[in-house]
């Protein structure tokens, strides 16, 4: 675990993940079902592009979110040149919307704050944070 003093929010971060860990167990199932609920369009897609084994590139894509969150406070610097790399060709060659990266950042995270309440302001401030800028990356990367 983060020291607390060193790295206030990716403390939160592990704090309220844990929580989740305990109350959702693995997250694939509950982040794509409200994925799917946000956008329809997007089962035929995994269907598509993994035709053997959609749940697998479900649990990588769930994987991946997952994983930015874990780790915006200690190397934002890696988040933001996989999505600038990611976004861009995700649109281009496998006709992916950046909508649908988004839909995934905000799907995950929505299903953590409603299964795991935030435990103070500060551990809301941390998530709000890191949405907001997982979300920024998707956003700077729309046009590209």
């Amino acid at each position: 675990m983060t020291d607390p003093i060193a790295n206030p929010n990716q403390t939160a971060i592990e704090a309220r993940l844990e929580r989740a860990a305990e109350v959702l167990g693995d997250l694939t199932e509950p982040v794509m079902a409200e994925f799917y609920c946000r956008f329809p369009d997007a089962r035929a897609s995994f269907a598509h592009h993994s035709p053997h084994s959609p749940a697998r590139l479900e649990a990588e894509m769930v994987g991946n979110t997952l994983y930015y969150v874990m780790t915006w406070f200690e190397s934002p610097t890696e988040a933001r040149i996989y999505f600038d790399t990611s976004v861009p060709h995700h649109r281009v060659a496998l006709d992916v919307p950046p909508d649908w990266f988004r839909g995934m950042i905000e799907a995950l995270i929505d299903v953590i704050e409603r299964a795991v309440p935030a435990q103070d302001s500060a551990e809301q401030g941390a998530w709000r944070e890191v949405r907001e800028a997982l979300v920024g990356l998707v956003e700077r990367n729309r046009f590209i």
